[in-house]
């Protein structure tokens, strides 16, 4: 699939367009509205993604350039992310499994979900491996299981690892764990990309981490993409003040306007290009 038509499809599926309401305000509004929050501290946990392709830091001069609040996070699977957060050992999570996020603010750890953007999932392997190039995930699944392929899973209830279990629910195959070569990594994805570059064998994903690491894998590349299954929508919660009182809310509501503005969502949208020439993430904060 051409790379428009992939960046089309995967608008579409989205389903949103870059306007906010609740989710909106400038980046120079909120920084006029927290000139006194100088010195403060924001603590975040987040997936591994948006910290091994480089995106918070690239963010985080910015948002204490204009806020005067210190982002400080935690980079882990979503799942860890989410616990850490009913924990309350954070003020906000930056995550990318929706069912988590809603379960997590339904059950009132959160204050309210706001999707921020998105990329999509890849499956990256051997360039001279059995699996030719597709956009049929789930005969890409299959063909991993029925032929017994080596395959790295991310085994540490992360997004990237719940969007792999439920493709393969999906798919009604619930004994993936007895191929003998399914390895379950308990890693982080870049390490997990290193694990199955070092083994031959095939791992899901996010476009963001692979786009800036594949560098390192030069034997490795996409061989399948562009299925609206796909779809890895990322989402920013507050840590309900309510549930704990000490969480710094001024500050994560400030971020959450901050991260969702025009100006910033454009940032998000260019982050990558020149380097890679396609963004890491594509912006899309809702409009509520």
């Amino acid at each position: 699939m051409k790379k428009t038509n992939r960046i089309i499809a995967l608008a579409m599926a989205a389903m949103t367009a870059l306007s906010m309401t609740a989710c909106s305000g400038s980046a120079k509004e909120t920084t006029e509205e927290t000139k006194e929050a100088s010195g403060e501290t924001l603590l975040m946990a987040t997936t591994t993604s948006t910290d091994n392709t480089g995106l918070l830091d690239y963010l985080k001069p910015i948002f204490l350039e204009d806020t005067g609040i210190d982002l400080q996070w935690t980079a882990v699977g979503t799942g860890d992310a989410i616990q850490k957060a009913k924990d309350g050992e954070v003020d906000v999570i930056l995550v990318h499994s929706k069912a988590k996020e809603e379960e997590f603010v339904e059950s009132g750890y959160g204050v309210e979900r706001f999707q921020v953007m998105y990329n999509d999932f890849v499956i990256v392997g051997p360039k001279d491996g059995p699996i030719a190039k597709t956009d049929d995930i789930n005969a890409a699944f299959k063909q991993i299981m029925d032929e017994q392929l080596t395959f790295v899973s991310r085994g540490d209830n992360s997004g990237t690892h719940n969007k792999e279990t439920g493709i393969w629910e999906k798919l009604g195959i619930t004994d993936y764990e007895s191929n003998p070569n399914y390895v379950s990594a308990g890693a982080g994805m870049a390490d997990t990309l290193a694990m199955a570059d070092e083994k031959g064998g095939y791992c899901l994903s996010d476009r963001g981490t692979w786009l800036a690491k594949k560098a390192d894998f030069p034997d490795m590349d996409i061989v399948c993409e562009g299925s609206k299954e796909l779809l890895n929508q990322y989402g920013v919660i507050a840590v309900n003040p309510e549930k704990y009182p000490d969480v710094n809310n001024e500050a994560a509501n400030t971020f959450i306007k901050w991260i969702c503005s025009p100006e910033i969502q454009t940032l998000i949208g260019e982050y990558g290009v020149k380097e890679y020439g396609e963004p890491l993430f594509f912006p899309n904060a809702e409009q509520k």
